[in-house]
């Protein structure tokens, strides 16, 4: 049996949830496992109870410490891109933040290893993912900028959270032939990037401007 939060709001409306999803379609998302995952996840349940009314809406909202929970088309565009060349199977991803990237990406690959900085946003999102039976995501409590070295080589890499350059840590992490999605760039001047990596170079293609939160240093508890 669910729990209460389950039976929320949001939850029960199926056409808000459709609405966000043809806006998703007309903007250009056309995978329809992506578009399944947007529709079935509850995004209300990765927010405050004050803003759950906002939930399917196509926007960021914030979480708490400075953070926010991702445009619904961003996080679409940004699985899409990761899962386009082909599978994934093991990927990292650098911000669990609220845990809404990591739900709609859960089915999609075989495990998934996520690394958040703050500890209760951490934790947080442990709970909410527990709760959605959400079973095939690794946690740590680190520095994203250093990556999981112990669980790479990755097939993807996913950055919620922009850095100036993406530090060559997780480019060694990601297996030839994998991909990692990441904004690039400062406050209000972000690129949305998927790289490859090949044997001798990698490559960058652009996907477009996005505005992100910066990818910080350092461990908050």
């Amino acid at each position: 049996m669910e729990g209460p939060r389950l039976s929320g709001i949001g939850m029960t409306s199926a056409r808000t949830r459709e609405r966000l999803v043809q806006r998703l379609q007309e903007q250009g998302i056309a995978d329809q496992r992506v578009l399944d995952r947007i529709r079935s996840v509850p995004r209300h349940l990765f927010m405050d109870e004050a803003l759950a009314s906002r939930a399917y809406e196509d926007t960021a909202l914030p979480i708490g410490f400075g953070q926010t929970i991702s445009q619904p088309f961003v996080v679409a565009k940004m699985t899409e891109a990761l899962l386009a060349a082909g599978e994934a199977p093991r990927v990292l991803e650098i911000g669990t933040g609220c845990g809404y990237q990591t739900a709609v990406l859960s089915p999609l690959v075989a495990e998934i290893y996520s690394i958040e900085r703050i500890a209760p946003l951490l934790g947080r999102a442990r709970r909410t993912l527990r709760e959605l039976r959400i079973r095939n995501v690794n946690f740590r409590h680190d520095d994203g900028n250093v990556g999981w070295a112990a669980r790479a080589p990755f097939d993807g890499i996913l950055l919620t959270a922009a850095p100036h350059t993406v530090p060559p840590a997780l480019f060694e992490q990601l297996k030839t032939g994998g991909r990692l999605i990441a904004p690039v760039g400062g406050e209000g001047k972000q690129e949305l990037y998927r790289y490859t990596k090949g044997e001798n170079r990698i490559d960058r293609q652009s996907l477009g401007a996005v505005s992100f939160v910066p990818l910080v240093s350092g461990l908050q508890r």
